[in-house]
C-alpha cells in the first residue's frame, strides 16, 4: 500500500502527463499523437513500478532491523501514539524533529523523539539505534526502544525531568541558576560518559556532536550524554578516521578542516562546554559586543590581562563565591582546547584530575594560549565543505 504522499505525487504526475497529451493532440496529427500517448503510457507505467519497488525496498529495510543484533524494543507507531496521547505533551521541537513525553504501560516515563524528513531507514537512524541500544552507562541516556514503520522514525528514551543543559546554563534567571557544586558534578558526569564511549566499549565510539543541547539532566541533575545520530564507531586499535564533516559549529575542533579526526574532537567539544558552564554564556554569542562575541578569544584576552575572574558567571552568587576554584577548572578546559589534538588529554585523564587522583599543573603562558584560540567559530560558519552539520534538537 502506498503512503498518502506517494499517491498524491503519482496522481499529480498522471494529471500533468494527460494535460501534456491533450495539448500535444491539438498540435500534432493523429500518428504523432498516438506515439506520444504510447510514450507517456510507458512513463506512467515506469513511475508506477518505481514507486512500488521503492516501497518494497523500504519494507525489506524495516524487516532487516528486526534481525539486527543488539537492537532495543521495537514499538509500532500506534503504540507510541497511545503512549504519548497523540504526541500532545511536547517537551521540545527543532529542525530534526519533536520530542514528546509519554508513559509506558508499566508506568515508566519516556521521551519519544519523532524524527522529521528522514524517509527510508538511513545510516544516521540505524547508527543511533544500534549505538545507544548496545551500551549501558549511568552517564549515557538509555534508549528504551524505537519505531521504524512506513516513513515514521521514532526513538524512545528514558525521561529526563530537567531537560537539556542549555536551558540551565544560559538562563539569566537567578532563581534557576545552578550552583557551583551542581555544575562541577555535571562536568564530571559528562567526562565519565565520554570516557566510557572512548575507552570502555568493545569498539571506540566518537560522539561527534557534544554540545549542551545533547547533555540531559535527570531529576537529581545527574548529567547524561544523548543523541548519537552523528556518532562514529572505530576499532580500538585505530588511531584516527577519515570522515565527512559533522557536528555543530562552535563546538567543532580545528582538525575537522582536514576531515581526519580522532576521539580528541569530543575532548575539544567538552572543553567548550566546560567554559560555557563556568561562564554562563555561549561560545559564539551574537548578542555580545564584537570583541566579546567569541568566548575563546575573550578567554585568551582575559588570561593575558590576569582577569579570568571576570568570566565567572555573574548570574550566580554561588559561582562568584567560589570564583577562585572556578578559574582553576577553566585551566582544565584550556587543556582540552589546544589546537594540536595530540596535546589534549584523554577523557579518562580529565576524570582523574577532577576526582583528585592526579595532579596536573597547567601553565597558561602566552604560547599555550595561542594554541587554544584559533578563529574556528568564523571558519566553520563560513567554510562550505561536505558535511552533516547538526541542527537544533
Amino acid at each position: 500500500m502506498f503512503m498518502y504522499g506517494n499517491i498524491r505525487s503519482y496522481s499529480l504526475l498522471i494529471l500533468i502527463l494527460l494535460i501534456t497529451a491533450v495539448i500535444a493532440g491539438s498540435i500534432f496529427d493523429a500518428f504523432f499523437y498516438l506515439l506520444l500517448c504510447g510514450l507517456l503510457g510507458l512513463v506512467v507505467l515506469g513511475a508506477f513500478f518505481f514507486l512500488r519497488s521503492r516501497n518494497r525496498f523500504q519494507e525489506v529495510e524495516e524487516d532487516h532491523l528486526d534481525n539486527m543484533l543488539g537492537m532495543p524494543t521495537r514499538f509500532s507507531y500506534e503504540e507510541l501514539k497511545n503512549i504519548t496521547k497523540n504526541f500532545s505533551n511536547k517537551l521540545g521541537e527543532g529542525g530534526f524533529g519533536s520530542v514528546s513525553q509519554g508513559t509506558l504501560p508499566s508506568g515508566s516515563q519516556v521521551a519519544v523523539k519523532h524524527l522529521f524528513g528522514i524517509g527510508p531507514v538511513n545510516k544516521s537512524f540505524v547508527a543511533e539505534v544500534q549505538t545507544i541500544g548496545s551500551i549501558h552507562h549511568f552517564n549515557l541516556v538509555s534508549l528504551v526502544g524505537f519505531c521504524a514503520e512506513k516513513f515514521n522514525r521514532l526513538l524512545v528514551y528514558e525521561y529526563m525531568a530537567n531537560g537539556s543543559l542549555d536551558r540551565w546554563i544560559f538562563n539569566k534567571n537567578q532563581d534557576l541558576s545552578l550552583d557551583w557544586q551542581v555544575r562541577k558534578k555535571i562536568i564530571l558526569d559528562i567526562a565519565k560518559g565520554l570516557t566510557y564511549l572512548h575507552e570502555d566499549c568493545n569498539r571506540k565510539i566518537i560522539h561527534l556532536d557534544i554540545k549542551p543541547q545533547n547533555i540531559l539532566l535527570d531529576e537529581n541533575f545527574n548529567a547524561k550524554v544523548s543523541d548519537f545520530g552523528l556518532s562514529k564507531l572505530i576499532e580500538k586499535d585505530q588511531s584516527q578516521v577519515v570522515t565527512s564533516m559533522r557536528g555543530t559549529p562552535g563546538y567543532m575542533a580545528p582538525e575537522w578542516l582536514s576531515l581526519v579526526i580522532t576521539e580528541k574532537v569530543d575532548v575539544y567539544s567538552f572543553g567548550i562546554i566546560v567554559l560555557e558552564v563556568l561562564c554562563g554564556r555561549r561560545n559564539i554569542d551574537g548578542s555580545q559586543q564584537e570583541e566579546d562575541r567569541h568566548l575563546l578569544k575573550l578567554f585568551g584576552r582575559k588570561q593575558e590581562e590576569g582577569q579570568l575572574l571576570d568570566l565567572v558567571d555573574k548570574c550566580s552568587d554561588d559561582m562568584q563565591l567560589n570564583a577562585v576554584e572556578v578559574v582553576e577548572m577553566m585551566k582544565v578546559a584550556a587543556w582540552c582546547l589546544q589546537t594540536d589534538y595530540a596535546r589534549r588529554p584523554s577523557m579518562s585523564a580529565v576524570v582523574k584530575v577532577f576526582e583528585g587522583s592526579v595532579d596536573v599543573v597547567i601553565d597558561m603562558d602566552e604560547d599555550f594560549l595561542n594554541e587554544i584560540t584559533p578563529e574556528v567559530g568564523e571558519c566553520f560558519a563560513t567554510t562550505v565543505l561536505p558535511s552533516m552539520l547538526s541542527g537544533p534538537r
